[in-house]
């Protein structure tokens, strides 16, 4: 059994390293990936749309050149758990999802995702083992034609020096940046000197 280049078992390491766990969502989400870039329309070029921030992005990124940083993964905020590839320039691509009807058939996964279980009830052994088997069976792939404008992340723009803390911003967000506007999700920053090597 293989998840696009790598066999099942360097699949799962590769999860734990860069995941941090074997995390149940990452496992499915090699599966679907694998099974989007099987079915993955003519082109030298494709971008990916994950629709879920959780788990299924770094699936992407272990299995495809797309990745948040380059600009090639788009996650938009669905909370479905599906990946669309498509072809950069034409937009022809493939949605791979996780199919409600076909979970039914596996109940330690179906109980896993739609969280009728809290995670101590949960039997990981289990839930491993009936994602191995399941596989690709877990999932339904639909044509679609992809809207490139509606998830590509927008190019920087201008850059400016903010007023108020003399950092760089992209000018697209006002007179001073984002943070400085309010944004900021600390609560107190403190001022440590330079870092020795």
């Amino acid at each position: 059994m293989n998840i696009c280049t790598y066999s099942y078992e360097e699949y799962l390491h590769l999860v734990k390293s860069f995941h941090g766990n074997l995390a149940p969502g990452l496992i499915i989400g090699g599966f679907i990936v694998d099974l989007a870039m099987k079915h993955l329309p003519a082109g030298d070029f494709f971008d990916a749309v994950c629709e879920t921030p959780v788990c299924l992005p770094d699936a992407v990124q272990i299995l495809t050149p797309c990745t948040i940083g380059n600009g090639w993964l788009s996650v938009v905020p669905f909370g479905k758990f599906a990946v669309t590839l498509y072809e950069k320039y034409s937009g022809k691509g493939v949605r791979v999802y996780l199919d409600m009807e076909k979970l039914k058939a596996w109940p330690e996964i179906h109980d896993w995702y739609l969280k009728k279980k809290k995670k101590s009830e949960q039997n990981p052994d289990v839930l491993l083992a009936q994602i191995k088997e399941a596989g690709h069976q877990l999932l339904s792939i639909q044509q679609v034609q992809v809207e490139p404008e509606k998830v590509r992340r927008r190019k920087m723009g201008p850059v400016a020096v903010c007023p108020v803390c003399g950092e760089a911003y992209p000018t697209r967000d006002g007179d001073k940046c984002r943070s400085c506007q309010g944004e900021t999700p600390y609560k107190d920053v403190v001022a440590v000197d330079a870092i020795k090597s």
